[in-house]
C-alpha cells in the first residue's frame, strides 16, 4: 500500500510518500512545496492544486491521509487553511483516492504515544520508524510522513480486527 501524507498550508504545503510492502515500510519522497505569502490566495491554491496533482501522478498512492489543521482563534487563518484543504479533497477525489483525516494530537499519539510530544520527538520517531539514515529537514515533511503513517498504522489494526471479528 502507497499512502500519501498532507500537511496543508497556505505557504508551505507538507507532502509525504510512504509504502508497504509485506510489512516493511519505507519512504518514497517527501518536501514541501512552497509558494510565496505575498501572492492572492487563489494564485497560492492553483499552485498547490497543480503540484499536489504531479505529485499523485508521479507517484501513484493508493490512500490520501491529511492532518486536520490547528488553527486557534485565528478565523481569517481557519478559512484559507480550509481552502487549502479542499484542494487536496478536490485532487485526491478527481482521481478516485480515499481520503482519511487526522487531528495533529492522533498523529502524535500514534508516532510517539504522546499526543503533547514535540517536533523533535516527532522528528525522531519518523526517523526510527522509516529507518532513515539522514535527517528530513523540513519540519512539514516530517508532519506529512507522520500522518501518512499514522494512516497506515490505523489502517492495519483495523484490518487485523476485520479479520478478527470475521472468524
Amino acid at each position: 500500500m502507497r499512502v500519501l501524507g498532507v500537511d496543508p498550508g497556505t505557504v508551505n504545503f507538507g507532502y509525504g510518500i510512504i509504502a508497504e510492502d509485506d510489512g516493511a515500510v519505507q519512504m518514497v519522497d517527501s518536501g514541501a512545496i512552497k509558494v510565496s505569502a505575498r501572492l492572492p490566495l487563489e494564485t497560492r491554491l492553483c499552485k498547490l492544486y497543480s503540484e499536489l496533482n504531479q505529485i499523485i501522478l508521479r507517484h501513484k498512492p493508493d490512500e490520501v491521509a491529511v492532518e486536520e489543521p490547528f488553527v486557534g482563534r485565528n478565523a481569517r487563518t481557519a478559512f484559507a487553511l480550509g481552502k487549502c484543504e479542499a484542494i487536496v479533497v478536490l485532487a485526491a477525489a478527481s482521481r478516485g483516492l480515499p481520503i482519511y483525516y487526522y487531528s495533529p494530537a492522533i498523529v502524535k499519539q500514534q508516532i510517539t504515544n504522546y499526543g503533547q510530544s514535540d517536533k523533535q520527538q516527532m522528528q525522531k520517531m519518523i526517523e526510527i520508524y522509516l529507518g532513515l539514515r539522514t535527517r528530513v529537514h523540513c519540519t512539514h515533511a516530517v508532519d506529512a510522513l507522520a500522518v501518512a503513517i499514522c494512516h497506515l498504522r490505523q489502517s492495519q489494526y483495523e484490518r487485523r480486527v476485520s479479520r478478527h471479528l470475521s472468524t
